[in-house]
């Protein structure tokens, strides 16, 4: 949890930092009750936004022993929906096997209607099985991560905030890893991006000679605008190699970058942004991984670690996770990275540490492009909402829940 706690203060420092003629303070002056007005349960503040929150936090003054008990409550209340819907999945699956069973005994006396319909019976089953999985393995932890988050901003912003302040008042945030905001284009996040531009060539006609990648948005307009997008925000970043990004006709909310310059954008995120700063912020984002060659480090401590995919391996993540889930062997093979890789990349025990870096050079490259700083944070804002973090569960499989994120601007 220390980790989603620096990465949300990182980008709201940012935020601060790259708004010069705003007032020290801006962020987190909207009057809140202080203590003896202060009627509203903390639970409740738990369901505003992260944005919401970073103004209001610092007038907020509850206590570590009201902190700490919202944790436990929190704590018991995942335990008791994993458990259940972990219990589905067990029930699920001894009627599979009795199906089967079943099947087997009697497949000679089946008649094709009735073979049919057994089958459906199994098929339906494995497919409620599997909704149960993603939910007790995936969708509801991240939705408690995220409640989690919104309680460490509550007890650990307002200091933070004061320090920022103190930071700006004093000019020192300049000394900060990659404070130099006014020299992006000019600087060197990571030498020798040029050597990637092959190696993400050839990923990207393995995946589409293998089928793995989905097939382009035909529609001209939707390319040219994503792509202007693109180009405005790479034009203020600091990379040094051509870009070259396509849409995907997929339904996933996710986007992905391949060395060298080479990022998508599923038709899914692009529909869930709600302006075109949201999705600048994604772009940028990804425009950071490649600045910061995160692919080729990535590859590197893989070969070191030895670790590989055996085909059926792959096979079974690819048809469960789509192109988002194929993340590991393409990151070993070619230093694939991108949104959907989080759980994967936690065997080489770095994916953590790159988004942290991409969320601070990503801000910067949106806001020195023009666009919104907050549309990042924004857009977390929207995936980590009930119905967000259950549709865009491939988002949240490499973006940690929020409020950690802040950090990695610092």
């Amino acid at each position: 949890m220390k980790m989603l706690l620096k990465k949300l203060i990182s980008l709201a420092l940012c935020v601060l930092i790259l708004r010069p003629t705003a007032r020290a303070g801006d962020l987190g002056q909207r009057p809140g009750p202080r203590r003896s007005e202060q009627a509203t349960p903390l639970r409740e503040y738990l369901q505003k936004s992260y944005l919401e929150l970073f103004e209001l936090a610092p007038a907020l003054e509850f206590t570590e022993g009201e902190i700490a008990k919202q944790r436990d409550g929190l704590k018991k209340g995942k335990d008791i929906c994993v458990d259940r819907f972990e219990n589905h999945m067990k029930q699920y699956g001894k009627r599979i096997d009795a199906g089967r069973k079943d099947l087997k005994k009697n497949t000679g006396a089946l008649t094709e209607v009735q073979r049919k319909e057994t089958h459906c019976s199994i098929q339906n089953l494995d497919l409620l099985r599997s909704e149960a999985q993603v939910l007790a393995k995936q969708a509801i932890p991240t939705a408690y991560d995220n409640l989690n988050a919104k309680l460490d901003l509550i007890q650990q912003w307002p200091a933070h905030h004061k320090q920022i302040q103190n930071e700006m008042s004093t000019g020192s945030y300049h000394t900060r890893r990659w404070g130099d905001v006014k020299d992006i284009g000019f600087r060197q996040i990571a030498p020798n991006q040029q050597d990637d531009i092959k190696r993400g060539a050839q990923a990207v006609q393995e995946m589409k000679r293998l089928g793995l990648m989905p097939p382009a948005v035909e529609d001209p307009a939707v390319q040219e605008y994503v792509r202007s997008v693109a180009e405005r925000v790479a034009k203020h970043s600091d990379l040094k190699v051509p870009l070259h990004i396509e849409v995907l006709q997929s339904r996933e909310i996710n986007a992905f970058a391949l060395p060298g310059g080479y990022l998508f954008i599923e038709r899914g995120l692009l529909e869930a942004a709600d302006d075109e700063s949201q999705l600048a912020g994604v772009i940028a984002h990804e425009i950071a991984h490649d600045t910061a060659r995160h692919s080729y480090k990535m590859m590197k401590r893989a070969t070191i670690a030895g670790l590989f995919y055996q085909a059926a391996q792959i096979a079974a993540i690819v048809l469960t996770g789509g192109v988002a889930g194929i993340g590991m062997y393409y990151a070993l093979q070619y230093g694939f990275y991108g949104l959907g890789l989080v759980l994967d990349l936690k065997l080489l025990g770095v994916s953590r540490d790159y988004e942290l870096q991409a969320d601070q050079l990503g801000v910067q490259y949106a806001w020195k492009a023009g666009y919104d700083p907050t549309g990042f944070i924004r857009f977390f804002d929207k995936m980590a909402t009930k119905k967000g973090y259950v549709n865009s569960v491939s988002w949240f499989r490499t973006h940690p829940p929020f409020y950690q994120r802040g950090s990695s601007t610092t």
